[in-house]
């Protein structure tokens, strides 16, 4: 049996595609920590930074099945972001919240646990972080 390509990077260019066609604004959830991931750290919350997608907010944006990369302005500052497709644990439209969540891909193995309590390999959560509530599409 042949191994299959991630889903991921096709599932990110369709939903990018469907949002903006909704005249909605593309956001993108991103793990700002995974290797190889080149975002304003400034920006960066808990880990993750949210990235406006749209058109007039970026130029030269290459979606491929690797990354994701485009110049943006930040703080009025321009800069180059790059994004590793695994990185991306969301894309979802500003407006209404609809979009895909993605599994965080494991970065390297975790850690034995030490105890019952330990809460390693499990995603970062802030539920009243003021951003919109993300449907899974199926």
């Amino acid at each position: 049996m042949t191994e299959m390509n991630s889903s991921r990077p096709y599932l990110i260019r369709a939903l990018y595609e469907w949002i903006l066609d909704n005249q909605c604004t593309p956001y993108l959830l991103v793990n700002a920590g995974f290797p190889g991931t080149a975002v304003p750290e400034g920006f960066v919350e808990d880990g993750q930074i949210v990235l406006n997608l749209s058109p007039s907010a970026v130029r030269q944006l290459d979606m491929d099945n690797e990354r994701i990369c485009f110049d943006g302005r930040f703080g009025g500052v321009a800069q180059q972001v790059w994004i590793p497709a695994e990185a991306v644990m969301a894309i979802y439209a500003r407006e209404n919240g609809q979009g895909m969540v993605f599994e965080v891909e494991p970065v390297s193995p975790p850690p034995a646990p030490t105890d019952s309590s330990d809460s390693a390999g499990k995603a970062p959560s802030k539920p009243d972080n003021g951003r919109p509530s993300l449907k899974v599409v199926k």
